[in-house]
């Protein structure tokens, strides 16, 4: 007998059929004398319907109320799972994030977790119940509804898993496990059995989106080991944990995609300290996250910085560094095109030399420019043209011996 926590994503649990699915996987687990919390996000489309409805009616609206709307789809959720349990025969109750004692920060659409208490959850399952909690959200001291961000249920499921002490997590979602790349975009991607949390936290930053950022770096700060499967086979999936062995020439894991990237150009800034910290200031402030920043040498005392945020947040950072560049005396902003992100990862690039030359010369080869990098000791990430980002990470993927 194990207490497992369990998330299933929003293409799991996307119509009534596959949560009745869902719901009898789960009583497979109960029947096995496990005792399981699930964390739900919202069917798959809801949040963006939301999302579509609210900015119909108002182009910029109040972040309180937008989390008071998004926390609807997964509270939906968890209704409809407990009913399918029901209709097994299997005891289940439903709690909100407010609930399962999920406090957060009082930052709106993207709140932080503060505390967690787990609620009544012991007290529940002591009782032969499963226990379903909604993703993605909290509350927070004033006791309004806040959530957590895109992929924020994997982030609850995390978090749950730590503090409940639980013995197994499971993160169910429409693929099988991690891929050396999205196998959607690179038909020889391949299934990894286990990677750590430092190479997965890198690719999901880099738009990977099978696992959410904050929730590796949750996992790995508390040690809550994990596995990547699909909700739709039995077949086992990706374990993640603190280290894995791996071969001396295995130098790179992954190859990542983001296609949700806007450039923004800042053109005559004041060359003088502190211009640039102004314009991230007000970036940071909003909470919006800037990558791949390269400012151009300074010309009659201006300056040319360039850098990129996500298509999302893209208008309001355009808003804001509007009212910015007004107190900087002619600095201009402008969004100058969407790009993609493709990044290669490996621990292996701590040891082995030749990984640029390799990169660089693969995408010359295809006639694939080049117009912005960053990189880190464990990966390579370029700005380049949308239509050319699955040729890239093609061209990647073979190029680093990950086809095979």
């Amino acid at each position: 007998m194990a207490l497992i926590v369990q998330k299933y994503g929003g293409t799991s649990v996307g119509d009534t059929d596959r949560i009745l699915n869902v719901a009898k996987r789960i009583k497979g687990f109960v029947d096995n004398g496990d005792k399981v919390v699930v964390v739900v996000s919202a069917r798959s489309g809801v949040t963006n319907e939301l999302i579509a409805r609210a900015k119909k009616i108002n182009a910029f609206p109040e972040e309180r109320e937008m989390d008071m709307l998004l926390a609807v789809g997964e509270q939906e959720t968890i209704a409809l799972t407990a009913m399918a349990l029901h209709s097994l025969g299997v005891k289940a109750v439903s709690r909100t994030g407010a609930q399962a004692g999920i406090f957060t920060d009082m930052d709106y659409t993207r709140a932080h977790l503060v505390k967690i208490t787990g609620g009544d959850i012991p007290e529940r399952l002591a009782e032969g119940n499963v226990v379903i909690v909604a993703g993605f959200q909290g509350v927070n001291d004033a006791g309004n509804v806040t959530t957590l961000g895109r992929g924020g249920s994997d982030l609850s499921a995390i978090a749950l898993a730590a503090i409940l002490k639980a013995d197994v997590c499971q993160i169910y979602t429409d693929v099988d496990g991690i891929y050396t790349a999205d196998p959607r975009v690179v038909k020889k991607a391949r299934k990894i059995p286990e990677m750590c949390y430092e190479e997965l936290l890198e690719m999901a930053s880099l738009g990977s989106k099978v696992m959410q950022a904050r929730s590796v770096e949750f996992a790995q700060k508390y040690g809550v080991v994990f596995e990547v499967r699909s909700s739709f086979n039995n077949e086992s999936g990706t374990i993640v944990k603190e280290e894995v062995a791996s071969l001396e020439d295995v130098v790179i894991s992954g190859v990542a995609v983001d296609k949700n990237q806007t450039k923004v150009t800042v053109r005559n800034i004041p060359d003088r300290p502190g211009a640039c910290a102004e314009i991230f200031s007000v970036l940071g402030e909003a909470g919006i996250g800037v990558d791949m920043i390269v400012q151009n040498t300074s010309q009659a005392g201006k300056a040319r910085l360039t850098f990129t945020v996500s298509k999302d947040d893209a208008p309001k950072a355009e808003k804001l560094l509007k009212d910015e560049c007004a107190k900087l005396g002619g600095a201009e902003v402008c969004l100058t095109g969407d790009i993609a992100k493709v990044s290669v990862v490996g621990t292996g690039m701590r040891t082995h030399s030749g990984v640029a030359g390799k990169f660089f010369r693969a995408l010359a080869d295809s006639d694939i420019n080049v117009d912005l990098i960053t990189t880190s000791e464990i990966k390579i990430s370029v700005g380049i043209d949308l239509e050319k980002a699955d040729l890239a990470a093609n061209v990647l993927h073979s190029a680093f011996g990950l086809d095979s």
